[in-house]
């Protein structure tokens, strides 16, 4: 069948052709605007190509022009009250002492990193005046050893969570398989999850630092104590709703298809990634989302606690130092992890709009 060129319809049909086409595309597009945060998008391309301005007008006031004015009326109040509100570090920091800071921060990372690219660039120059004098046994390669910057304490946080999460997943996709295909593994599981689920990471993080720092030697192994100690207390208390909406959604199956499974005489397997994991996934994706939420929100409490590397830790760094910029950092801090939650959430909602065809379909 041939396509029809829309120049043969006439000029009018031409046209009309051609915005259909650009409405199309953009009806698509507003799928992935949804899942990123840019809903506004769509109505601003709309309202360029001519689709009803008026409308699309009221829509890009809803979804941009709104939320934009609550952030503007927010850094107002902020920048109002802030200097009333006394702590033991003084007035708390109003949008511009907290801006300035971040103008700070990268600028320790970028000296930082012009000392790291110093030092080895010496260490460099040393070991090729050694092979050329013949030592080439007192050529030694060492690693730069300076303080971690601020970026470099968001990256550990974030490869920590990741961690965390991923064995969560690993662990609590299959258990939840099992509770939502079985009634015995779901009575089994039940008064487990209920104990352990309301269980503070603040009692975890005791238990998971002795029994790592019993049987794990961080010095000779592919990662430090600190961040097993982390990741695992993330595992622990992520977990949860993994398993619950996991075990919801397979037990949530329609009927039908488990009795033609039946038919079919599908083994396990197969029953599992054929019938089961389609069926259940926009809700496992759910769980996953909050597992990853409550991993993030966990992390920050366990670093601060037992000082490992990582945000946590740059914040009770922050408030044991006292200084007078002190305050403003952690603020920058508190900003920072609620993008970074934020960010998270967005990815894995992209991933579930890849997966499933709830979301974007």
């Amino acid at each position: 069948m041939t396509a029809i060129d829309p120049e043969s319809l006439g000029p009018d049909a031409a046209k009309e052709a051609r915005k259909a086409k650009v409405f199309t595309r953009i009806n698509k597009a507003d799928a992935w605007f949804q899942v990123i945060g840019l809903a506004w998008m769509t109505p601003v391309l709309k309202a360029i190509a001519g689709d009803n301005p008026k409308a699309q007008v009221r829509e890009i006031w809803q979804l941009l022009a709104v939320p934009l004015l609550a952030i503007a009326g927010f850094l107002v109040l902020w920048g109002t009250l802030a200097p009333t509100v006394q702590t033991s570090l003084g007035a708390i920091p109003g949008p511009a002492q907290v801006w300035e800071q971040v103008g700070n921060l990268h600028a320790d990372h970028v000296r930082e990193r012009e000392k790291a690219v110093a030092f080895y660039e010496r260490q460099e120059e040393r070991n090729a005046k050694l092979i050329a004098d013949g030592r080439t046994d007192r050529v030694k390669e060492r690693i730069y050893t300076g303080k971690p910057t601020y970026y470099d304490q968001i990256w550990t946080s974030i490869q920590t969570v990741f961690f965390g999460f991923l064995i969560a997943t690993i662990v609590a996709v299959p258990m939840g398989i099992a509770a939502g295909l079985s009634k015995t593994a779901n009575a089994a599981l039940n008064p487990l999850i209920q104990i352990f689920k309301p269980v503070s990471p603040l009692a975890w993080l005791p238990i998971v630092t002795m029994v790592v720092s019993a049987s794990y030697s961080g010095g000779d192994g592919m990662v430090s104590k600190s961040f097993l100690t982390s990741a695992i207390t993330v595992t622990l208390c992520s977990l949860w709703p993994t398993l619950i909406n996991t075990a919801l959604g397979v037990s949530s199956i329609d009927k039908d298809l488990v009795n033609v499974s039946k038919v079919l005489k599908m083994g396990t397997w197969t029953k599992i990634t054929k019938l089961v994991l389609p069926s259940a996934l926009p809700l496992i994706f759910t769980g996953l989302r909050l597992s990853l939420g409550v991993g993030w929100m966990v992390l920050i409490a366990a670093e601060m606690l037992a000082q490992n590397p990582g945000l946590g830790k740059f914040v009770w760094d922050e408030f044991q130092n006292g200084s007078s910029q002190s305050l403003a950092k952690i603020m920058v801090a508190v900003f920072t992890i609620g993008i970074i939650g934020f960010l998270l959430d967005r990815m894995m909602y992209a991933i579930q709009s890849a997966f499933t065809y709830s979301a974007t379909r």
